[in-house]
């Protein structure tokens, strides 16, 4: 059991604990964190990704489209938002024909397989093609933007859909 003793949390023993026990552990852990607590989104992610594939602007700028794109449908929500981040690095780097598309680092860095990422990246592709609907007005103004690289008039990769 932990226990917090001149607040460091020490392992008392290996007993079943009752549930008083886990609640009050449960609270001084949450007070220690000032209750901060917050859900991961594909953003967190997709920086690091980002990073293991060593991308340029291009390809930068096209994974954030992708992912933020995908946050905007609910079709997504079935998908961990770290496999939405990976998609969205294999969607862009398909759509800007980097090669090879998926490699062992990405692998590695990401924790997925390209068969893995298929589903989730055909569906990130086929969102692409829906950008200059009404719907999507603002996603579209702020990625047609040449700072951002217009990403979101390219082309859709064509091996996703």
């Amino acid at each position: 059991m932990l226990m917090a003793s001149n607040n460091d949390f020490v392992c008392l023993s290996d007993s079943a604990f009752t549930h008083e026990q886990i609640l009050v552990v449960e609270k001084i852990i949450l007070g220690k964190l000032e209750w901060t607590l917050t859900m991961p989104t594909p953003y967190v992610f997709l920086v690091r990704f980002i990073k293991a594939s060593v991308s340029d602007q291009d390809m930068e700028n096209m994974a954030h489209f992708l992912s933020e794109l995908g946050m905007m449908h609910y079709e997504t929500l079935m998908y961990c938002p770290s496999m939405v981040a990976a998609s969205a690095v294999f969607a862009a780097r398909c759509t800007l024909n980097k090669t090879p598309i998926w490699n062992e680092t990405l692998k590695l860095h990401t924790g997925y397989s390209e068969e893995q990422l298929i589903d989730c990246d055909k569906l990130l592709a086929s969102f692409h093609s829906t950008i200059g609907d009404e719907k999507h007005k603002v996603l579209y103004r702020k990625h047609s933007d040449p700072q951002r690289g217009a990403v979101d008039v390219l082309s859709r990769a064509k091996n996703l859909i």
